[in-house]
């Protein structure tokens, strides 16, 4: 059932990028269970579409509607914008979640590793964040939320070369999330910034990071007892339930038994 906080939102658009997999498709259930209709992008829709039948067949209040974007590409971001002006007036809640991490260190790190990174994890937040708002701001939403999944590694960098340019990215990510609350208090709106910052979450993430060693990336998660995507979902109806006069600026989770 939708918490007390949540009914405000039902009928109303999420976007969440990264919604095939991991994190993102975790959210995007938890939003449809809660009465919203969620566009869920990624590259591939095939298990995007998987995941909207299931939340057909259960049952589901709101409903999950695919959408193949590529958001390295900034044209595809826009045209995705622009589909759901033309389909569903536009977005209420951006909950930018796509990221990714390549093992490339900074001494000897492969550049196009570093870009990639830079693509989805900082420009795709900033595009999606700027139409979002644009989308809000043209149908006078003032109660619209921007998510951002950022990470522990935003607010720590730790001694592990493979993730140091990652890291870098999620301070990025910080820094917007901080500078996008500031600048919404500026236009004298509503319209709420929250990011989410967790340690080791159980997805694919550590099989992409390490794609030529998925016994390394196994590992990551099975020395200790992971966060789970659901508790990640979990925080994302706690940021978005809270009353309109509160503004949850992050929400750092680390498992009990992760160290650092």
């Amino acid at each position: 059932g939708a918490g007390p906080g949540m009914e405000r939102w039902t009928g109303r658009v999420a976007l969440v990028t990264g919604a095939s997999v991991g994190i993102g498709a975790a959210v995007a259930r938890a939003l449809v269970q809660h009465g919203m209709k969620v566009v869920g992008c990624a590259r591939s829709v095939d298990k995007i579409e998987k995941l909207a039948a299931e939340c057909q067949s259960a049952g589901y209040p709101g409903t999950l509607i695919p959408y193949k974007c590529d958001l390295s590409n900034e044209e595809e971001i826009l045209s995705m914008f622009s589909a759901i002006r033309t389909l569903h007036q536009g977005v209420d809640v951006c909950i930018n979640n796509a990221g990714l991490a390549r093992p490339e260190p900074l001494l000897s790190g492969r550049t196009e590793g570093w870009r990639t990174m830079i693509d989805v994890n900082v420009m795709a937040v900033s595009i999606c964040t700027r139409e979002a708002y644009q989308s809000m701001k043209e149908r006078n939403i003032d109660d619209g939320h921007i998510i951002n999944i950022n990470s522990m590694n935003g607010h720590s960098v730790v001694p592990q070369s493979v993730v140091h340019f990652y890291s870098a990215t999620k301070y990025a990510v910080t820094a917007l999330t901080e500078g996008l609350r500031q600048e919404l208090r500026e236009a004298r709106t509503h319209i709420r910034a929250t990011c989410i910052s967790p340690g080791l979450v159980e997805t694919g993430f550590a099989f992409k990071l390490h794609d030529n060693d998925p016994e390394r990336a196994a590992a990551t998660y099975e020395s200790i007892r992971c966060l789970k995507a659901e508790d990640m979902a979990n925080a994302v109806i706690y940021v978005l339930s809270a009353p309109p006069h509160v503004q949850i600026g992050d929400i750092q989770m680390r498992p009990t038994e992760q160290i650092s």
